[in-house]
């Protein structure tokens, strides 16, 4: 292998190396969140069996902590493929300095025992002085003075690759070490997770007991959502119709026939159409409408977590969060509408050209309906129920139609 060839391994090693601490860090960073979400969802789950609540909701918690306990050991397991990734590379780098402090040394070696044999000063001066003229004299003087040069620099490059080896040397031996606390913090939350999922077990043999009201709560949970659901519609629908009134006065033309395709989608105008292609281009990269949370029920049709043989419907996902949390836009846009569904239960609608993301459950709402909002901008309050629990429900519709809100948020 050549010497270009050989130091361009050498930097790609080098910059694999430096750049593992950084995604370590980030690793570490999002450990440490998850570990915190973990505490938070085992404060609520403790508060809800304190306060002998309903096992639905030590289950749904339950439930999250799994959830959480899973991402938890993704993530430490990414971080022992990383620390193998460091280790291997390392010891990569070791070798390849062991090998050209071998040879330094071999050649370092010689030039010494060469030295030793010509150290007489006598032989030196009559090296020089057998020379034919006077130029070559003055060559082999230099010659001499180079010499002594090398033997200095040789030492000198011995000595940083010694040193270089010793920091490589201190790097896996920390690395090794990271890597065995790591693994035993993955087996510490194996167990966890074991101890939770029998846990839930337990609460789910629990419930099977008092089934028949359980269903009924389902049915009456199912029937209070489908109706909700059916006033988002309107709302929407509504909000059609007048913004196309609207839009058909200014130009001048015919709104489009009520009960027709035509009536049930926005009539975009030059900067509307450029909002909507806004906010399609960012499918799969808009933030989530909380700060942090995860997401405890998922969109469409699913069977219930318990009772397999019923089916729970649900046209956005619901995200748990911390107590107290706010809701925030996941994209700039213009307030639709503010409803008040029930005390504890406002929305807000938020339009993005054709496209409308919906947000719930807000005990509190910090914008009203014309205002233009930007993205990540605090919208309001997030209800939190007595047992300490805040969940937010997310939709995200176009026109009147409902999307999955998990393949336009980023994951």
């Amino acid at each position: 292998m050549n010497q270009f060839l050989k130091t361009l391994l050498f930097f790609f090693i080098t910059s694999l190396a430096f750049a593992q601490p950084s995604e370590q860090q980030k690793l570490e960073e999002k450990k440490a969140q998850i570990l915190k979400e973990i505490s938070e969802n085992k404060s609520r789950l403790e508060s809800e069996k304190k306060k002998e609540k309903s096992v639905l909701k030590q289950i749904d918690q339950q439930k999250n902590l799994i959830g959480l306990r899973q991402k938890l050991l993704n993530t430490t397991a990414k971080q022992t493929r990383l620390l193998s990734d460091d280790i291997y590379l390392t010891q990569l780098e070791m070798n390849k300095l062991n090998r050209e402090l071998k040879v330094l040394k071999e050649d370092y070696e010689k030039m010494i025992v060469k030295s030793y044999k010509s150290r007489n000063e006598q032989s030196r001066i009559m090296f020089i002085l057998s020379s034919e003229n006077f130029l070559q004299a003055y060559k082999r003087i230099q010659y001499m003075k180079q010499y002594a040069g090398f033997r200095k620099m040789q030492g000198e490059e011995i000595r940083i690759k010694q040193q270089k080896l010793k920091q490589a040397e201190i790097n896996l031996q920390n690395s090794k070490k990271e890597k065995v606390k790591v693994l035993e913090q993955t087996e510490k939350e194996k167990q966890e997770l074991e101890k939770e999922k029998k846990e839930q077990e337990r609460l789910v043999k629990l419930i099977q007991k008092d089934k028949k009201k359980i269903a009924a709560e389902i049915d009456k949970k199912q029937k209070e959502a489908k109706q909700i659901d059916k006033q988002i519609k309107k709302i929407i629908a509504d909000e059609i119709a007048a913004a196309n009134k609207r839009n058909a006065a200014k130009s001048g033309t015919t709104a489009p026939k009520a009960g027709t395709k035509e009536a049930s989608k926005f009539v975009l105008s030059a900067e509307g159409k450029v909002n909507s292609d806004n906010f399609k281009a960012n499918k799969g990269k808009l933030p989530w409408p909380v700060v942090n949370g995860n997401i405890s029920q998922k969109y469409g049709d699913q069977p219930h977590p318990v009772h397999k043989n019923l089916t729970i419907h649900n046209s956005g996902v619901e995200i748990s969060t911390t107590a107290g949390s706010s809701a925030r836009a996941v994209f700039g846009g213009e307030v639709l509408q503010v409803q008040v569904i029930s005390a504890n239960n406002k929305a807000v609608y938020i339009q993005h050209g054709d496209f409308i993301t919906v947000y719930l459950n807000l005990s509190s709402v910090s914008v009203s309906k014309g205002q233009k909002v930007t993205i990540k901008q605090n919208i309001g309050k997030i209800h939190t129920d007595a047992s300490g629990k805040a969940v937010i429900k997310f939709l995200v519709l176009q026109n009147t139609t409902t999307l999955n809100p998990e393949s336009w948020l980023n994951m």
